[in-house]
């Protein structure tokens, strides 16, 4: 493989998804059991990020984009490398990693409009959660893109 600092970063767009009581959503990746994230995923060419998180939205966890209030969004993409062992294995080997830019949205349904049962399902199982506990059960290659998604998003929450 060739030298990973060469390759660029897929942009990627995230959403830290809270509910009336500012519980955040987690999904429990169906291919990493015990590994629970925030749903994100690629940006599509010529997508917004925000535009890319919305659809992201629904593509994986069900839920429309009138059932949610955009809050904020971080200031700049949010980068991480992807760890040795996976380089060259995801993405086609196109990517070292992602540049994500991350949204705070707020669900302005109930939790019915919640359906992990996509189309291509990626969550094997889903919860509310607490910032804290969110940040224990993330992959450890994502948790300072987590830590500092919490600290610009939900500042009162550390």
């Amino acid at each position: 493989m060739s030298d990973a600092s060469t390759l660029p970063y897929r942009p990627c767009a995230g959403i830290l998804l809270t509910n009336a009581s500012g519980l955040i959503f987690a999904g429990e990746r169906i291919d990493t059991p015990g590994a629970w994230q925030m749903p994100q995923g690629g940006i599509d060419a010529g997508e917004t990020p925000e535009v890319a998180a919305l659809r992201e939205l629904t593509e994986e966890i069900g839920v429309p984009a009138d059932a949610v209030d955009v809050i904020a969004r971080t200031k700049d993409a949010i980068p991480y490398d992807l760890p040795p062992h996976l380089l060259g294995k995801v993405w086609g080997g196109r990517y070292r990693g992602q540049a994500q830019y991350w949204f705070l949205m707020r669900l302005t349904a109930g939790d019915e409009v919640i359906d992990i049962e996509t189309e291509h399902p990626e969550f094997s199982r889903w919860k509310w959660t607490t910032p804290a506990d969110l940040l224990d059960e993330i992959v450890p290659f994502k948790r300072s893109v987590y830590e500092q998604v919490v600290r610009e998003l939900l500042p009162d929450a550390v």
